[in-house]
């Protein structure tokens, strides 16, 4: 029985990135995961991804490029003010401008650099750098 799903994703990315794997399999799927592996995407950090359907329920064919060294869930998940990024960018990140943080918003989950730009807030869901 998995707690959190999201978590296992994303140690699971991380360990077959160290590992030196060029894919990984993610099961299960889930929305919020797929949303959160294509904004991985479009800033770089995976591959391209793919939705495998079968009878046990779906899964995830990922392919990694090695562009990950960190990544994990934040717990609890802290609401955030458009203007309190900084002190969590200092908490998670190793330095300014390195990393990204996933932020749950209204408009969807984005980075952490598109919701100061968009001026909005939200939930902070995950790191990566």
């Amino acid at each position: 029985m998995l707690n959190d799903p999201l978590a296992n994703v994303m140690s699971m990315i991380l360990n077959n990135e160290l590992i030196g794997r060029a894919e990984c399999l993610i099961k299960p799927s889930s929305k919020v995961i797929k949303e959160l592996l294509k904004v991985m995407k479009e800033n770089g950090y995976v591959g391209d991804f793919t939705e495998v359907e079968d009878s046990r329920g779906n899964y995830i064919k990922l392919s990694l490029i090695g562009g990950i060294n960190k990544c994990g869930v934040i717990k609890p998940r802290y609401s955030v003010k458009s203007n309190e990024f900084e002190k969590f960018e200092r908490r998670y990140l190793p330095a300014k401008d390195i990393g990204i943080l996933f932020v749950s918003t209204p408009r969807g989950i984005i980075t952490h650099y598109n919701a100061k730009a968009k001026k909005t807030g939200g939930k902070l869901l995950a790191y990566c750098y």
